[in-house]
């Protein structure tokens, strides 16, 4: 299928989808350029349609997936890349996604890693707490209420793909945390007046990582259910890491102490 025209109606649902109400209202959302199209088509995910800038053709990386895929495929102008595209820089390729639900995601396993974010809004950092997340092999990622969407393109992008490997749940924290206590679940936060430090913590058990946004940290209903917390030591001048590169550390030493230590 070919489409020219900026007024198709087809063009103004996906363009539609940049929009956080259309999406929830549809159910859909976008992906941008190859590596997530790819990504996404690999993880099997409900890819409905994808569109290629005609004038660029079909991305070498992507041939073999699309002959294997029975989705829509539709050719467009550039003007319309650039209308259902959240970039300044328009990709020669996207894609319209359904929403899927996480299903049983593994959050209460006898030796479980997820990680909890309460109001976290900065889309890059939540998408990048996704990404180590997925690299570490934790088990789930829960945004509270407050979080920036998840389906927001910004948020898709800076996942990088992860949004396709691990389960990304989308819950209310003042049901779920108690939830987890009753369950055996052991939550900690960070804190700038802990004495423990993350790498005296024995992250071998279950254990759920409760972070916050840079500006509030965590909420008190959350930080009323925390059981331990910890600072990540630093010996330089910096006051502190953003909420992306603290969850870093954190999820690496979780790693480090499950997978390599003696």
């Amino acid at each position: 299928m070919s489409i020219t025209s900026l007024q198709n109606e087809k063009v103004k649902a996906m363009a539609a989808l940049l929009e956080k109400k259309h999406r929830d209202r549809s159910g859909r959302f976008l992906i941008e350029g190859v590596h997530l199209v790819q990504e996404a088509l690999l993880a099997g995910s409900d890819v409905e349609t994808i569109v290629i800038d005609s004038e660029r053709g079909v991305p070498g990386e992507l041939r073999t997936l699309l002959g294997q895929t029975d989705c829509e495929l539709i050719e467009v102008t550039p003007a319309i890349m650039a209308k259902c595209t959240g970039t300044d820089s328009p990709p020669p390729v996207f894609g319209v996604v359904a929403k899927t639900a996480a299903g049983d995601a593994p959050l209460y396993r006898s030796d479980s890693l997820v990680v909890v974010l309460d109001g976290v809004r900065d889309p890059g950092n939540v998408g990048t707490i996704i990404r180590s997340a997925d690299a570490v092999g934790a088990d789930a990622v829960i945004l509270g209420r407050g979080c920036v969407d998840l389906y927001n393109p910004k948020t898709v992008r800076s996942t990088m793909g992860s949004l396709f490997h691990i389960p990304v749940v989308e819950a209310d924290l003042t049901e779920l945390l108690p939830e987890a206590k009753r369950q055996g679940i052991h939550l900690v936060g960070t804190s700038l007046q802990a004495s423990a430090t993350c790498y005296s913590y024995d992250w071998r058990g279950p254990t759920w990582l409760l972070l916050g946004s840079e500006s509030n940290g965590l909420s008190e209903a959350a930080l009323a259910q925390v059981d331990t917390r910890m600072i990540i030591p630093m010996h330089g001048r910096s006051e502190s890491l953003n909420v992306a590169m603290a969850s870093t550390v954190l999820l690496y030493e979780a790693m480090r102490q499950r997978r390599y230590a003696p």
